[in-house]
């Protein structure tokens, strides 16, 4: 159910976030979507799977599926780990995976990654179930919208004050889902939201390490925990999130209540995703791509450069400018290094670039010496964009401002970005055959009668 707008509608707002969102998440229905709707949460799910099959690889993958994979035969496969595990369990391990290479989708809206943890959880729950593509991808869409809108709210008060949204905020869209896949009313709705309200967590202190994807990985099995136990009775307030010493009170302040989608026309939040291209944080996007294009139209390298300045938000600087990277993993949030490295032609979207090595590379160590932060504040539609000036050895002077934080106009050719992508990274892992096979049936998700076939061509 929408809420009217007005001054009496925002008072009403502020008083029942968490019913609002509640109602309106057990409202939603597959007569609710849109083909545009359909085709972008098409897009996210085959992100999703592209990132957790590549991510399968890395270490924290290993570590986390020896503690979580089952002794016996679990009901819900571990992507490209050959391995069972216990819905919940699933729901971590997989969410994790997804968040690994930091190479998942974004979302300005939730200020986050917006599909590792709804992904997920759903997509966990629906492979337990047997349930059918279409129901899964209404799910997804309502947990996304629901995440989205809450992280709306909490403006950029939540993000600035330390919290991770993913981890946080993404609970609640896990939850969402997940009670939009088991059928529950608003009353239970409700419940699993005020649960996750508790459950919540993530801090941006451990960005940079194996535990950043674990913010994922818990949202989705806590979201996924919340949705299951409110199904049986268990009770939480049904104000957790607005009430006084709930979760907007104690973890975003300046938050601003807003109806849940006034207008049932407008665009749903999973149009405005944001597809990453590069393996590294999405805030370092605009700048790669932003000295990519100068590099392309001058016809420059490392030799030319005399100085180089970074015109960034000041929110970066507690994101993504780690000073001195020391691992491959630490590359991706530190925008000095990896702006040297775009100058270099470094492949910024192949995995092997994040590598220890490259962190310690003389060359890249010596060009960062060359390359300056100027941060100032930037309009909120404009936060993801990037100024970057060269001063050449030649004299010459040149600038250019890039912005990667626009939503793409053309949908087919953002799908074949992603099929490449996905291709690029599933095929090394699974192998050409399974990957090729897996593509066709995300491509026509909701026409699978239940994920069984798509999740053994991916284990």
């Amino acid at each position: 159910m929408d809420m009217q707008t007005g001054s009496s509608s925002a008072a009403s707002a502020a008083s029942a976030v968490t019913r609002n969102l509640a109602t309106w998440a057990a409202g939603f229905g597959t007569a609710a979507t849109t083909a545009s709707a359909d085709t972008w949460a098409r897009h996210a799910l085959l992100d999703w799977f592209a990132v957790t099959i590549a991510g399968a690889r890395e270490p924290l993958s290993d570590i986390l599926a020896d503690e979580f994979r089952s002794s016996t035969s679990g009901p819900c496969t571990l992507v490209a780990r050959n391995a069972k595990a216990s819905l919940h369990d699933a729901a971590l391990v997989n969410g994790a995976i997804s968040h690994a290479l930091d190479y998942d989708d974004v979302n300005a809206l939730m200020h986050g990654h917006p599909t590792a943890q709804v992904g997920a959880a759903v997509l966990a729950l629906g492979e337990s179930l047997g349930a059918s593509g279409r129901d899964i991808l209404t799910a997804f869409i309502a947990g996304y919208e629901v995440e989205c809108r809450l992280g709306h709210m909490c403006g950029d008060g939540h993000y600035e004050h330390g919290f991770h949204a993913t981890g946080t905020v993404g609970t609640f869209g896990a939850a969402a889902g997940a009670a939009k896949l088991l059928g529950l009313d608003v009353e239970r709705t409700a419940m699993a939201l005020g649960i996750a309200a508790s459950e919540a967590s993530g801090l941006k202190i451990n960005f940079g390490t194996m535990t950043k994807p674990l913010h994922a990985g818990k949202a989705a099995q806590n979201g996924l925990i919340a949705a299951r136990i409110a199904a049986r009775g268990f009770t939480a307030r049904d104000d957790a999130i607005e009430a006084p010493q709930g979760f907007l009170q104690t973890q975003a302040p300046g938050f601003t209540a807003e109806a849940v989608r006034p207008d049932p026309k407008a665009p749903m939040a999973v149009e405005q995703n944001l597809f990453k291209y590069h393996a590294a944080c999405y805030l370092t996007h605009s700048p790669i791509e932003a000295i990519r294009e100068l590099k392309r139209q001058h016809n420059i390298g490392p030799d030319d450069l005399k100085l180089m300045t970074l015109h960034i938000d000041p929110g970066h600087l507690k994101v993504c400018c780690i000073p001195a990277p020391k691992t491959g993993l630490e590359i991706k949030f530190a925008l000095p290094h990896l702006a040297g490295m775009a100058l270099a032609g470094a492949d910024t979207a192949a995995l092997g670039t994040y590598s220890d090595e490259n962190a310690n590379d003389p060359r890249y160590i010596a060009l960062r010496e060359r390359i300056k932060l100027d941060p100032k504040p930037r309009e909120a539609r404009e936060r993801h964009g990037a100024d970057v000036s060269m001063e050449l050895k030649d004299g010459r002077q040149i600038h250019i401002t890039y912005n990667v934080g626009i939503p793409a106009s053309d949908v087919a050719g953002q799908e074949a970005k992603l099929v490449a992508k996905f291709n690029a990274l599933a095929e090394p892992v699974i192998g050409r055959a399974r990957a090729r096979t897996a593509l066709d049936m995300i491509m026509r998700f909701d026409d699978l009668p239940s994920l069984k076939g798509l999740m053994e061509t991916v284990a």
